[in-house]
């Protein structure tokens, strides 16, 4: 049994996220990210058991990469047994952390042509003393008008690794 991770980090939150979840698979796993350019993902797809697909959302969309990778591997992707989990501050309130509940994800998945086993929503984290100024900025203004944390020399963690860890052990039972 081989599973294959593949994700797209803004900030690194996607990556922790997805080695978290590799770490409470017992059998085979591999990690790659859907930025290395040098990848034969295809042969990787083909030689893979299940998949699973984390990706992180940024002002409201995830990155166009993401939509390009599945749009081309989607036939693949439907063959197998599969997991998507997407990465939001959105996820941090009660009632936005479901596939049902959370707006992002939602969208996402009414957009595209694969049809993930199971879809996951995790809440991300607040990096504020990493971003860009713009960034910063813009982040700060979008947590104010939703009521979120606004210091920007702190960081806030709102992901729920009992959660990852939880879906890493149900994707090694998978």
């Amino acid at each position: 049994m081989k599973t294959l991770i593949l994700y797209f980090t803004t900030d690194g939150q996607t990556q922790r996220i997805a080695q978290a979840i590799a770490a409470e698979i017992e059998h085979e796993v591999e990690l790659v990210s859907l930025k290395q350019q040098a990848v034969d993902f295809a042969e990787k797809l083909a030689s893979a058991d299940q998949i699973v697909i984390g990706a992180s959302i940024r002002y409201g969309h995830f990155d166009q990469m993401v939509y390009k990778f599945i749009e081309q591997y989607h036939p693949l992707l439907n063959q197998k047994t599969s997991a998507f989990f997407s990465v939001n501050l959105t996820a941090r309130k009660e009632n936005r952390k479901t596939p049902e509940t959370n707006v992002y994800t939602r969208k996402f998945l009414a957009k595209i042509k694969w049809k993930p086993t199971k879809v996951e929503v995790i809440a991300g984290a607040l990096l504020y003393p990493r971003y860009t100024l713009f960034d910063r900025l813009c982040i700060q203004l979008i947590m104010k008008l939703t009521k979120g944390e606004t210091d920007a020399s702190r960081e806030y963690e709102y992901t729920n690794w009992q959660q990852v860890a939880q879906l890493g052990q149900m994707l090694d039972k998978l």
